[in-house]
């Protein structure tokens, strides 16, 4: 049987085992694996929580056509406790809040900034303590309370329900959170990851994202 390696989005971690159990994961930030890839990383299909990363390897020649598999959209979540009593993404420009957010380069990290600029909130950065390497992260910081917000995923907050609350943000301020997954031209099983590519577009695997929260490609 062959043991595939996929390089995923952080924001995967959850999902992707539930849709196929038996590959070998390897979840970070999209561009600390695009970098993983580029030094010459062995593995076989690369999923990203963004297109840009995915078409720049494409253009590299480091991967095949990426294809659109799956959306997602922004929250600001905040301990459950709420010690800083943020109610509105203002609220976090607030004074000796201390925020976490991705760091620029991740796709998590650029589209929080999207939103703040979309929301005319980037007064909200100055509040930023730390910036992190992915949005789990991000999640782990706030859950346990060693930041009064953070900005991730609508699927990673649902990870972590009994932790935090959600702060919701408003459509017209999202960016478009667009997935893609290619087949890396490196692969020594390029068959079986077009296959897992194939597998991962279908009904059963796209269901079980919508399960998770994630939203059906436009």
């Amino acid at each position: 049987m062959i043991l595939l390696t996929i390089f995923a989005a952080a924001s995967l971690t959850n999902v992707l085992p539930a849709i196929d159990r038996h590959e070998h994961y390897s979840f970070a930030g999209s561009n600390a694996l695009a970098a993983q890839l580029q030094q010459g990383a062995p593995a076989d299909v690369f999923a990203s929580a963004n297109t840009s990363i995915p078409v720049q390897l494409f253009h590299q020649g480091l991967v095949e056509k990426p294809v659109v598999f799956t959306r997602n959209e922004l929250t600001l979540i905040v301990p459950k406790s709420n010690p800083a009593r943020i109610h509105s993404v203002a609220d976090v420009a607030n004074p000796g809040v201390k925020l976490v957010v991705a760091a620029t380069g991740v796709p998590v990290g650029d589209y929080t900034r999207t939103v703040l600029h979309n929301m005319k909130q980037d007064a909200v950065l100055q509040n930023v303590v730390s910036n992190e390497s992915d949005v789990r992260e991000v999640l782990a910081k706030v859950a346990l309370g060693e930041a009064d917000a953070g900005f991730v995923y609508v699927t990673d907050a649902r990870s972590v329900a009994g932790k935090v609350k959600t702060i919701g943000i408003r459509w017209s301020a999202q960016p478009r959170v667009s997935y893609a997954v290619a087949v890396a031209t490196g692969s020594k099983h390029k068959a079986a990851a077009r296959a897992w590519v194939k597998k991962l577009l279908g009904k059963a695997a796209q269901a079980k994202l919508r399960a998770a929260g994630f939203l059906p490609v436009r």
